[in-house]
């Protein structure tokens, strides 16, 4: 393990720079540092859905290994080349996926945000999740980024919105349907 702090404040981002991994020194809206620190937001949001009293067992377990796996993909964008998201992490995030999908029913309708306090807390983490691809595609434009990556963050963003529907059903026995021919 590399250093530990033991002093919080540098004062070397006083300039607007921060640093990677690796070092270097960047500015601190770079896209680099946008993609890592979304990851970062991202896996924050996760633990504040955790933190709701009542999330099944089986969600706990899944999303607590999702922060692990979000602090590893973290790590990998604040090094540039240093890779730890593999394509078995991508395979492991579908197999979730199709489990906690199994037993919902098909969708005919959108889902609003929302259903109780854990689903409306997983909503704003995929939506979330969302915007940390959008912030990796940007920096994929500009540097390499392994492919894994993107398909994690994409996979995730799924798998938190079944997730979403399995923890709405739980708390309000059903996800909230947007209603297209509501009068306006």
């Amino acid at each position: 393990m590399g250093n530990r702090l033991s002093k919080i404040y540098t004062r070397t981002g006083d300039d607007g720079t921060t640093g990677l991994g690796d070092g270097s020194r960047v500015p601190k809206d770079s896209a680099r540092v946008e993609a890592y620190g979304t990851v970062d937001e991202l896996n924050s949001a996760l633990g504040v859905l955790l933190a709701i009293p009542g999330v099944p067992p089986a969600v706990q377990a899944a999303l607590e290994s999702v922060q692990h796996e979000l602090f590893d993909l973290g790590g990998e964008l604040c090094i540039p080349g240093h890779r730890l998201i593999k394509e078995a992490q991508v395979s492991e995030l579908e197999r979730l996926l199709d489990e906690f999908n199994e037993a919902l029913p098909p969708l005919k309708e959108f889902i609003l945000p929302g259903g109780g306090p854990a689903a409306a807390a997983c909503h704003l983490a995929r939506a979330i999740a969302r915007r940390a691809e959008r912030r990796l595609w940007t920096l994929a434009r500009a540097e390499p980024v392994a492919a894994e990556v993107s398909k994690y963050l994409n996979r995730l963003s799924d798998l938190l919105f079944v997730i979403a529907r399995v923890l709405a059903r739980q708390e309000r026995g059903a996800e909230v349907l947007w209603r297209h021919d509501r009068k306006r």
